[in-house]
């Protein structure tokens, strides 16, 4: 079977300009340190770059997590605002993508759950749109390596597919309803 999923990649380190010697001499404050650059992530989105596997079908998108984007996003259910990881957990999960509508699996609701143990092993339970959706036996997998791979400090990751409830677009957050015309 084809690999379809892929490692964070590292984020880039860019050289800093050289000082002239004059402006080096003048400054009298040490410069400030240069800001963290974003890491990386490949989420899997539809219609990907040319090339894309299977022409069209789910290809790997590189997204940008900004450090404040965990603030943006709401703590996945189940988890405490205050724990550690939930920050990384919901980044993570916003990486995936339905394959066929152009919103992250958090933001459609389709996460019902998500628990830690001690050793930090995930348990994810979530659902898709419909049963009889094409990407149901893809879908845990793709779940459990983004969580698996972007979470610093997670342990094992398990997902569970459940249908009750049932999906329905009222789950959407409101950024997902207003990009599917919902609102």
């Amino acid at each position: 079977m084809m690999n379809l999923f892929r490692r964070k990649r590292p984020a880039e380190v860019q050289p800093e300009p050289a000082t002239p010697p004059q402006a080096a001499e003048s400054a009298s404050a040490p410069p400030p340190p240069p800001a963290p650059a974003p890491q990386s992530y490949e989420a899997w989105a539809p219609d990907g770059p040319p090339g894309a596997i299977g022409g069209g079908g789910l290809a790997p998108q590189l997204v940008e997590a900004a450090p404040e984007a965990a603030e943006t996003l709401p703590t996945p259910p189940g988890l405490s605002p205050d724990h550690p990881l939930s920050g990384q957990i919901a980044r993570a999960l916003s990486s995936v993508y339905d394959p066929e509508i152009p919103v992250d699996i958090y933001q459609l609701g389709l996460v019902y759950d998500v628990s830690l143990n001690e050793a930090n092993d995930a348990r994810i339970c979530m659902t898709l749109t419909t049963p009889g959706c094409p990407v149901a036996g893809s879908m845990p997998g793709m779940v459990e390596h983004a969580v698996a791979t972007m979470v610093e400090g997670i342990g094992d990751v398990e997902v569970e597919l459940v249908w009750d409830p049932p999906w329905n677009p009222d789950m959407m957050s409101e950024a997902a309803q207003l990009e599917l015309g919902f609102m």
